[in-house]
């Protein structure tokens, strides 16, 4: 089995597979105090409770946007799966000509997007990952890296609002019925989502613009669902595509 992990800001998604077929996932929660120990037995026990083996791991490849929790989680793979991870990052083969200034800035979860969704979709495509953060990526015809953006996830968001405006509650995302609201919630909630997605439509549209040509839309991450339901440029929504892309690069790299 390989097993895949993607080290986010706010979750941790791992994966196993058995050759091209994944066989299980799983998301937690990303804790920078946790211990080796902790995430290690934690793992561990997943794999027990899903019925499967975790000394049938036979590889590890991880991406990380969280560098502080690496030593961590490279000295859990070696202490109990008696293994050294891939880590994505500089030197590993992507097949991906990345045409930023510095190659170098671009987070490993961009990058495992970006290849994994060039193989499903081919391009010109454009990848939209609803994390802590959202980022656009857009990938060429040619299948190349062009770079894309960055903006404040729809959390951080909703945070913002109720740690900054002294009367705001904080709220649950959740679509509201109507885009006028009739109340400080609900005000709140067509606000952050409507608005929302207004933003992505937008971005997509002068992206398209930019490029010259339609491009293929594909949202992931964690609120992908809820915002590509009323959005007017998002294609499909495809949840699996970072543990996918980190399986496309093990077995670009493996020995």
């Amino acid at each position: 089995m390989l097993l895949v992990i993607d080290v986010g800001n706010t979750n941790i998604v791992l994966g196993t597979y058995d050759r091209e077929k994944l066989i299980k996932y799983w998301r937690i929660s990303t804790n920078r105090n946790r211990t080796v120990d902790e995430y290690g037995i934690m793992i561990c026990n997943m794999f027990r409770y899903s019925k499967l083996d975790y000394q049938q791991v036979e590889a590890i490849i991880m991406s990380s946007v969280v560098p502080p929790l690496m030593p961590a989680m490279e000295k859990m793979s070696r202490q109990y799966f008696n293994l050294e991870p891939l880590i994505v990052g500089p030197g590993i083969k992507t097949g991906m000509p990345i045409l930023y200034d510095n190659p170098k800035e671009v987070g490993a979860d961009r990058i495992v997007n970006a290849v994994a969704g060039f193989e499903k979709y081919g391009g010109p495509l454009i990848i939209v990952d609803f994390g802590t953060a959202t980022t656009f990526c857009v990938i060429s015809a040619a299948g190349e890296y062009l770079g894309g953006a960055i903006t404040a996830g729809i959390g951080i968001s909703t945070e913002a609002l109720f740690q900054r405006a002294a009367k705001l509650p904080r709220i649950e995302l959740v679509k509201p019925k109507k885009v006028i609201g009739r109340n400080t919630v609900s005000s709140m909630q067509s606000g952050l989502i409507y608005g929302y997605i207004g933003m992505v439509d937008g971005l997509a549209r002068r992206i398209k613009k930019e490029i010259g040509c339609e491009a293929y839309v594909v949202a992931t991450g964690g609120v992908a669902d809820l915002i590509a339901h009323d959005s007017e440029t998002i294609d499909t929504v495809d949840h699996l595509l970072t543990l996918e892309g980190l399986r496309i690069i093990y077995n670009l790299n493996r020995p």
